[in-house]
């Protein structure tokens, strides 16, 4: 009977993991913060998403077993926890994210020293304790206080449809600290930005310290999206993706237009369906190249073929796959630098095409399709060819640039032999000595 129910649980959780979007670890301060993002949770979890909820100084928290990661996904809305329980550490969640693991990170103006540690290791870094965001001409009419629930505008987003989704929203509320980013590491992406106004500060008039940052160098939502293609999100504000900011009116000061809701909805759930790549997810589903006139693909090239060379590209929609569509897919012909770089034409239902002339230098070169856009994950596709010398057989009998030597050589020969004639018949009279 036990071994019985070991089996169902078994099937049931192998059919849960399938079904699931990612088997997801959410990590707490406390357990009211379940009670407080409810809306946030709820789409989560209407949306496949199989949310463990524990707290972040659990002493059972582990995030891999036997080598093999336990969740395809991370949330970490615990801003003041000085150390994670269990063997999870900052090291872990590195560990996790090199693996390909996906990470939501929400702080606050009290974020601990494990964030900043995990913040400093993605490219970012946090304010010091106990500073917040503040903006005294952009804040919400309902904070009479220091101004430090401000009001970004929408403008203030990425312009990256597929990870903030429409600009067409209303005002969002804010309220946390700020962040800074370095802005020449190409990982980053800067999603929202305070406005020129804003800095980052400590609101206690008894803390004498500069702002750690000014204007649109606030980074207020910033995320990292590595090289492996996993996706790490960083928000100042835990307060972001409560269901306070959710369903909260939004009036600016100095007179600002009144909306009965924020945009923090929208985007919050844009941006969870990003970093949990829901969106922005394409790849390469095929891969064919061939001369012209055949439709095999040969041993190896000859130089100055003429050759087609074409990929499919795939969008992951939901749970099914289409065709993605663009006019910008590059493809490079390389040995060791490019030797060919064109443009690919869309041919329809997601291939794409590109017809070029092998060039004159023999070696083993790639077809290399690689593809960076904002919001999308990097496609890399390189298939290996050889491309061979002419045989003896495959040069041309004559060359046309060359009819002027042909025409010197035989003029040449023609001349030698007159001479020859001449010089073997020609007699010269003598004359005789009595002349």
């Amino acid at each position: 009977m036990n071994s019985a129910r070991s089996i169902c649980l078994f099937l049931f959780y192998i059919f849960a993991w399938a079904k699931a979007d990612g088997p997801t670890l959410v990590l707490l301060d406390n357990l009211a913060i379940k009670e407080t993002h409810s809306l946030f949770f709820k789409f989560l979890q209407e949306n496949d998403y199989n949310l463990s909820f524990k707290l972040a100084d659990d002493s059972n928290l582990l995030l891999s077993k036997y080598g093999e990661y336990l969740y395809k996904h991370l949330i970490i809305f615990a801003p003041s926890v000085e150390e994670f329980g269990g063997s999870l550490n900052v090291d872990a969640i590195t560990d996790f994210i090199d693996g390909g693991g996906n990470v939501l990170v929400a702080g606050s103006s009290q974020s601990g020293d494990a964030l900043r540690e995990l913040a400093s290791e993605c490219g970012f870094e946090i304010d010091e304790e106990g500073a917040t965001v503040i903006d005294h001409m952009n804040y919400d009419v309902s904070d009479i206080g220091h101004h430090t629930t401000i009001v970004a505008d929408s403008s203030n987003l990425i312009d990256a449809p597929v990870i903030v989704g429409s600009k067409s929203i209303p005002p969002l509320l804010y309220q946390g600290t700020g962040l800074i980013a370095d802005p020449d590491n190409p990982l980053i992406l800067r999603l929202l930005t305070a406005s020129s106004s804003a800095y980052s500060y400590h609101s206690e008039q008894s803390v004498k310290e500069y702002p750690h940052a000014v204007g649109k160098n606030t980074l207020l939502i910033a995320a990292l999206q590595a090289r492996n293609n996993a996706r790490v999100l960083f928000s100042g504000s835990l307060y972001f993706f409560s269901d306070e900011a959710f369903t909260s009116s939004v009036k600016k000061s100095l007179g600002g237009q009144k909306y009965d809701l924020s945009g923090n909805e929208v985007v919050a759930k844009a941006m969870a369906n990003w970093v949990f790549k829901k969106k922005g997810v394409i790849r390469v589903s095929g891969v064919d190249h061939h001369r012209v006139g055949e439709i095999q693909p040969p041993a190896s090239y000859t130089i100055m073929d003429d050759v087609v060379y074409s990929v499919n590209i795939e969008e992951l929609s939901g749970k099914d796959w289409i065709p993605y569509e663009a006019n910008d897919v590059q493809l490079e012909f390389v040995r060791i630098d490019p030797f060919v770089r064109t443009l690919m034409k869309p041919v329809g239902n997601g291939r794409y095409e590109a017809r070029f002339t092998i060039p004159d230098v023999y070696g083993v070169y790639q077809f290399k399709v690689d593809y960076t856009r904002i919001g999308l994950t990097h496609l890399y596709s390189t298939t290996q060819v050889s491309v061979r010398p002419l045989q003896h057989t495959q040069y041309e009998r004559f060359i046309l640039s060359a009819y002027p030597y042909y025409v010197s050589a035989f003029s040449m020969m023609a001349g030698v032999f007159l001479f020859s004639f001449i010089f073997l018949h020609f007699k010269e009279e003598t004359k005789s000595k009595s002349e």
